[in-house]
């Protein structure tokens, strides 16, 4: 690994502390500030949309740019957003900053573009689980300080100390070396990325295992708390859990090639899902977030098999038009879980429980198939 990739990894460890210190307590903070169900699903459903709007647009500059602007410009994104939660009063102030955050998404697709570059021998789905597994290194940590300053200060507090982790983070970030832009060679195969028909067929997939994958995700720490009973600092607890469950899945995971991996994923879900439904007390629900941590592991394999698929010029904008589909997937979730919840707080997870049925028979039968160092072979979805 290079120097750089190890910078970045740990710059992505202090942003997992900072991150996780508050992430899981967004929907109960947003009850705080007054916002009711529907309202708390409204707001998840237009942070997808935040995630949605600058992926392509970033993917595409990041081909033009080069990665590393890209990359200092999401970082400082994140910055001034979590500062802007932490000094808000009112619940629309909050939710300006959750949307803005939600911007830095849009890092995806430089990210694993600079990581695709610096991962040397590594394969494209192990160096991007690795990555990830540092960034979830941190969120094992993150929680249980959420939790203690929550239950201790208050959740207003947690972001405050959010934001000064973040600000270690961008630090460490302006140390890594830029990379030279890819150059593409005209009259090479699938030159035309929109006309490249396994790409195209691969994006409804994701977009179909991103929306039944986060379903049951973003109302789960209201549900604990309001419907189970769970304190702040437990529920910090279950967060870190969830943290280090995502730095094992991730390192576990990513040995596994990207269509095996993926399959694994829908598992991990599944019995999070049935965990949290059926669940009798702490110990249960923490194994269920636990094992939630191999959804994190998706990501690295989406993209995995995104870049088997098109060429090296056209990484950032294939890499932006995948992480597009993903977010258009988690703003429209959201709003089904909570109509689901409105009706009863229970229904969320078995309806999440026959979709993934159904998913899983999708993905086994339609999914692009890649071996462990990201080349394809055969597959229903490919060009004709």
């Amino acid at each position: 690994m290079s120097v750089s990739f190890i910078l970045l990894c740990f710059s992505l460890f202090s942003w997992g502390i900072g991150e996780g210190s508050f992430f899981v307590f967004q929907p109960i903070y947003l009850a705080q500030l007054g916002a009711d169900t529907m309202t708390i699903a409204t707001v998840y459903s237009a942070f997808g949309a935040a995630m949605m709007v600058a992926h392509i647009p970033a993917g595409y500059l990041s081909d033009r740019l080069g990665r590393k602007p890209l990359l200092i410009t999401a970082w400082m994104t994140g910055l001034v957003a979590v500062w802007v939660m932490a000094f808000a009063r009112s619940l629309p102030v909050f939710i300006t900053g959750m949307l803005l955050y939600g911007l830095t998404a849009f890092v995806s697709s430089p990210l694993n573009s600079y990581v695709t570059v610096e991962r040397r021998n590594l394969s494209p789905a192990r160096a991007m689980t690795f990555m990830s597994a540092a960034f979830n290194l941190g969120a094992v940590i993150g929680p249980l300080i959420g939790g203690w300053v929550g239950d201790t200060l208050g959740l207003r507090a947690v972001y405050f100390i959010a934001g000064s982790l973040v600000l270690i983070s961008t630090t460490i970030l302006f140390f890594i070396k830029s990379q030279p832009r890819d150059i593409h060679v005209h009259g090479t195969p699938d030159s035309h990325l929109l006309k490249n028909t396994r790409f195209i067929g691969f994006l409804g997939m994701i977009f179909l295992f991103v929306f039944v994958c986060y379903l049951p995700q973003p109302l789960t720490s209201r549900f604990l708390e309001s419907e189970r009973n769970i304190s702040l600092g437990n529920i910090g607890i279950l967060g870190s859990i969830n943290g280090l469950g995502n730095a094992l899945f991730n390192l576990f995971l990513g040995q596994f090639s990207s269509r095996f991996g993926l399959i694994w994923v829908q598992v991990c879900v599944a019995l999070f899902s049935l965990l949290i439904w059926q669940g009798t007390g702490l110990g249960w629900y923490a194994a269920g977030y636990f094992i939630l941590g191999g959804y994190r592991a998706a990501r690295a394999f989406i993209f995995s098999t995104v870049r088997a698929l098109i060429q090296p010029s056209q990484m950032g904008l294939a890499y932006g038009i995948a992480v597009t589909s993903e977010s258009f997937a988690i703003m429209l979730a959201p709003l089904l879980a909570g109509v689901l919840y409105s009706q009863d707080p229970e229904w969320v997870y078995p309806a999440s429980l026959i979709l993934l049925g159904i998913l899983g028979l999708l993905t086994i039968f339609l999914l692009p198939r890649t071996n462990r160092r990201g080349i394809p072979s055969a597959s229903p979805i490919q060009e004709k």
